[in-house]
């Protein structure tokens, strides 16, 4: 897993990661990436690991590097999966995460309701309530993989 540490809520995703790695049985190591020097460096640590996938850690950072993130992991034929749907569309083989598009509209709702004279303190915490899962059939084959029909009956989106 690539995380970069400097982001405050890589701690919980890496937590959560761990337990969930716990409860399957798969070991998992991480990676630190906060900067582009440091994402040169866990990929050939990856190559020289011999790892069978990458899970792409949240953060602005990371997505901000999404073209280098999708690239690097083609060019080694490793699966990665990224949290932004984003990701999927430009290669990656999947993304499971948050809806963007629905943040946003939360986002929106929530200025809407400041500047007609709510308090900001009087608004409740929003959490992410639609999680979208984007698979890419193009990358899975040039991978290798197939995805089972159980999975693509579960995407929101797939692309082909």
């Amino acid at each position: 897993m690539l995380i970069n540490s400097a982001f405050p809520a890589s701690a919980r995703f890496q937590a959560d990661a761990e337990a969930a790695a716990r409860v399957i049985g798969v070991p998992i190591q991480f990676l630190q990436a906060n900067n582009e020097r440091e994402i040169d460096g866990a990929f050939k640590s990856l190559v020289q690991t011999g790892v069978d996938a990458l899970l792409v850690g949240p953060g602005p950072f990371l997505d901000s590097q999404r073209d280098l993130l999708v690239a690097l992991p083609a060019k080694i034929a490793i699966p990665a999966e990224y949290e932004t749907r984003a990701s999927a569309v430009v290669g990656g083989l999947m993304s499971y995460g948050p809806s963007v598009g629905d943040a946003y509209r939360q986002a929106g709702i929530y200025t809407g309701r400041v500047l007609k004279g709510e308090k900001p303190a009087d608004l409740p915490v929003m959490q992410p309530t639609k999680f979208e899962l984007a698979i890419n059939l193009k990358t899975a084959k040039a991978l290798g993989l197939t995805v089972p029909p159980s999975m693509l009956d579960l995407a929101d989106e797939v692309i082909e």
